[in-house]
């Protein structure tokens, strides 16, 4: 996975040649943020058996189970679609949720994947999804989910850093310039964003890493103020 800084300056707007070029000219210091990403493989697990996914620190972050538990597919006649519960067992709220729910056979070969996604994913909450997308050849005796994207609110994201100031009387108004007011004073000022990928809207918040798939490797957007 590589880390895609971007500016307010700049048109959020990204097709995917435009994803392509911008991991090219990824810097050194992006380059080696991707050793951040310690998350485990995700497990295959009977269809009867809950899975899980992580996040990009390795912590559990959903949980799925099959709503569909008859699945019998060949490749003249796919199952085109299937239902299953996601559920947000992390602490943060998820504006946009989205992965896969992959599918193997007794062989454990991969015989089908269908994507998922959730808009307004609350912590410790149960949605079904369906994966209008699947198509399933085999009858499956093990399955997992992958979170691909898991864009959380700014305030969520901010959490686990913040300090508690110091009373007004000792620390005085900020100093004018200071990084920390002129964030704040730009988060508050930018609209919504969202960044479209050959035609399908993302939405994306100032300071909050975003990730997609381009090919083969995990991209991370990061929309920031210029300096």
């Amino acid at each position: 996975m590589r880390t895609i800084k971007l500016t307010l300056s700049c048109l959020v707007v990204l097709g995917a040649a435009g994803l392509a070029t911008a991991q090219t000219a990824a810097t050194p210091q992006q380059t080696a943020a991707t050793t951040s990403d310690v998350r485990p493989s995700e497990p295959h697990v009977p269809l009867a058996q809950a899975a899980v996914a992580y996040d990009v620190a390795g912590n559990e972050a959903l949980g799925g189970r099959l709503r569909t538990l008859t699945l019998a597919g060949t490749p003249e006649a796919p199952v085109r679609n299937t239902r299953l519960v996601v559920e947000n067992r992390s602490a943060v709220f998820y504006n946009y949720a989205v992965g896969w729910a992959t599918f193997y056979g007794a062989d454990g070969v991969r015989c089908g994947e269908g994507l998922w996604k959730l808009e307004a994913f609350a912590p410790r909450e149960q949605v079904e999804v369906d994966t209008p997308g699947l198509r399933l050849t085999c009858t499956p005796a093990a399955w997992r989910i992958v979170a691909t994207t898991l864009l959380t609110r700014t305030g969520d994201v901010a959490k686990p850093r913040e300090q508690t100031p110091p009373p007004p009387a000792e620390t005085g108004a900020p100093p004018e310039g200071s990084s920390a007011g002129a964030t704040a004073a730009t988060a508050a000022s930018v609209p919504p964003l969202e960044i479209n990928v050959n035609g399908k809207t993302i939405p994306i918040q100032l300071g909050n890493p975003l990730e997609v798939v381009v090919g083969k490797e995990r991209v991370r957007i990061v929309l920031q103020p210029a300096p």
